[in-house]
């Protein structure tokens, strides 16, 4: 049984699409993941996709997504912290991130925040196998 995950920001242009690449990556066995944004953008920043090469995640195939073009039977609702303000989704479980915009940043903020987000998909995916993260699958 896979949970569906989305993990959404403004743009979906950088945070999200790293946690949708690691989600896919570390969570494919629990996991059917999403990444969207709330207002739209022509394209993954370039840094987010060099970043996530760099430790062989490929996400260079992946491309902005505004939050009706993804399933609307999510499970699980991770946003970015950039004040994002969702429309209503019913979700059995949802956390804020507080990720800082690595947008406008150099290479080494890309990364910095890649390695965050990075720890904190591990975590999730820890928790949710540790069944601290309760979602009732019918």
């Amino acid at each position: 049984m896979k949970y569906k995950i989305a993990f959404v920001c403004i743009h979906n242009s950088a945070r999200s699409q790293m946690a949708e690449g690691f989600a896919k990556h570390l969570g494919a066995d629990i996991l059917e993941s999403y990444s969207a944004g709330t207002e739209e953008y022509p394209e993954i920043k370039p840094f987010a996709v060099k970043v996530m090469e760099e430790i062989g995640i490929p996400i260079k195939n992946q491309y902005p997504k505004l939050l009706k073009e993804i399933p609307e039977d999510i499970d699980i609702l991770i946003t970015m912290g950039c004040g994002v303000v969702c429309p209503y989704m019913p979700v059995q479980y949802e956390e804020d991130w507080g990720l800082d915009d690595p947008s406008g940043g150099s290479i080494k903020d890309f990364r910095e925040t890649r390695n965050l987000i990075e720890n904190k998909v591990k975590d999730l995916i820890e928790r949710i196998k540790k069944r601290d993260i309760i979602i009732d699958k019918k």
